[in-house]
Parts: C-alpha cells; structure tokens; sequence
C-alpha cells in the first residue's frame, strides 16, 4: 500500500493511525531531505501528503516534535549500519573512517543532530523529551557495546568514545552547513582554509586522538 493511499485514508482504527503516521514520517523525511531544516513547511507538507495541516498535529504537537521523531529514526537506523560496519581489533583511524562515512552517508542524521540540543529539544514537552533521551541511552549502550569489541575498550571506555564522538561529529560537521563556494573561483589562502577546516579530515585526526587519549590514561591508572 502505497504512502498517498495511506495518508488520503480517514484514520478510524489504531492500526490505520500508525499507518497514517509512518506514512507522514516518510513523507516528512523526504521533504526535509528536498528543503532543509529552515525551508521544512508543515504547510507543504499537508499538501504533499495531502491533508489538512490540522490533521499532521494530531501526530505532532509541533514541527521540531516531528524532527524529533525524524531524528530518533535517523540514530537508530544510523547505529545500525555503523555497527554492521564494525570488526573486531581495529585501529581508531578505521573505526572513526567508518562512523564518519556512515553518519554522513545518512541524508537526515546529521543535519538533525546539529540541532537538536539548540533548536529541536527547545520545542518539545518534557514527557517527549525524556522518551527521546530513552531512545539514546538505549542507542548509546549498543554502541558502547560494539566499540568495545571493535577498539578492545572496556565499558567505561567504550561509552566514554561513544559519548565523546557525538560532540566531535556536531562541531566539525557544522562548517559543511554554510553556503557551497565549491564552484567559486577562490584566493588561495581562502580555499586552505576551507580545506584546513574540512568536517572529515578535521573529524577523524581529533577522533584518533581522543580514542588513543582514552586508551592511554586506562593504561596510566592501572
């Protein structure tokens, strides 16, 4: 059953709702993936999904409780590529390669994740709230879990890197949300420090230091 079907459907049962909802959650991605944060209209979006705009608040209290949702989605299906990713005994450069890589590849996680705490969170119940950070203590474990396998970490440790790449991924991933100069021409000084400040280099040599910083004062405490 197609997403317009589901959406165009009057809602009566609890089963229909959840497949209204879903079906807006995909709706509201795409467009978010199409306009950005700023441009997201909950006026455009009942036209796309074409139903009154009143309709989306009955499953939404607010925009940013729908980015919320979007964004909740977004780590959970993030987590799970990245840990599908992990092996066993690698090196801090391949694993902080492939949370970056992955995290980026994600068209929603990250444009999310660099608001939430600023923007998103602002405009939420507090009921709403708690239940999201539940979702990331949960997504957090997991992945604590997974990189103490993969960097041969203890708990502690492992949830330390976890926690500590949340903060190193929204800092250097910020700079790639000013306005593209890639087809600009550009003075020389002007373009190494665009490049000096590029989210992946800047992302990975910081994540390196941190895991092995971490590694190191485990070993200095023993």
């Amino acid at each position: 059953m197609s997403s317009a079907v589901v959406i165009n459907q009057r809602a009566r049962s609890t089963e229909q709702k959840a497949l209204r909802r879903h079906a807006v959650l995909e709706a509201a991605e795409t467009h978010f993936r199409e306009v950005g944060y700023e441009a997201f209209s909950m006026a455009q979006l009942a036209k796309k999904t074409g139903v009154a705009k009143g309709t989306l608040y009955l499953y939404f209290q607010t925009r940013e409780e729908l980015f919320l949702t979007l964004y909740e989605q977004s780590l959970i299906r993030w987590s799970q590529v990245f840990i599908d990713d992990l092996s066993n005994s690698m090196t801090s450069k391949a694993y902080s390669q492939i949370l970056f890589s992955t995290a980026s590849a994600d068209g929603t996680f990250l444009p999310l994740l660099i608001r939430l705490e600023h923007m998103i969170e602002h405009n939420v119940d507090i009921p709403r709230l708690i239940s999201s950070k539940q979702v990331f203590i949960l997504q957090v474990e997991a992945l604590a879990e997974a990189t103490s396998l993969s960097l041969s970490l203890s708990e502690a440790q492992a949830i330390e890197v976890v926690k500590t790449m949340g903060v190193l991924l929204i800092g250097a991933t910020q700079g790639d949300q000013g306005p593209s100069l890639d087809h600009e021409a550009l003075p020389e000084d002007v373009q190494n420090l665009i490049v000096s400040f590029s989210s992946e280099p800047l992302f990975i040599k910081n994540a390196v230091r941190i895991i092995e910083g971490i590694r190191t004062e485990a070993v200095s405490n023993i």
